[in-house]
């Protein structure tokens, strides 16, 4: 059982940055693929960023790729999310994910554990 908490979400000004945060509770953070998920309001779950469980291997939608960075640290259990040249259109709730496998997936249906989310608004 893996309990995720995020925090670090804001209101911020477009061009502006943030950083995200997703502490991880559980024995096997370490060994799990992790991603962060965002949906905004009217709008479906939409994949973000993801990283392996050893940090080697991410995937990043194409809408963020440049602007986001994730990276973990294991010894902390906790994964982060670097936000930079924010844009209205990143404005979103953003919840970080768990998955037990080793795959770097971009389907939330492989996300076994789900934090309860924060919110990020960025104003034009």
């Amino acid at each position: 059982q893996v309990q995720l908490v995020e925090s670090g979400g804001g209101l911020v000004q477009a061009g502006g940055s943030l950083r995200l945060s997703c502490a991880a509770s559980g024995r096997t953070f370490s060994t799990n693929t992790m991603g962060w998920f965002r949906q905004a309001p009217g709008k479906e779950r939409e994949f973000v960023v993801a990283i392996s469980y050893g940090g080697r291997a991410t995937s990043y939608a194409d809408s963020v790729k440049g602007r986001f960075t994730i990276s973990r640290d294991n010894a902390k259990s906790t994964v982060y999310l670097q936000m930079d040249s924010l844009k209205p259109e990143d404005t979103a709730v953003y919840y970080c994910a768990a998955d037990r496998g080793a795959l770097v997936s971009r389907d939330y249906r492989e996300y076994d554990y789900w934090g309860q989310g924060t919110q990020v608004t960025v104003s034009s």
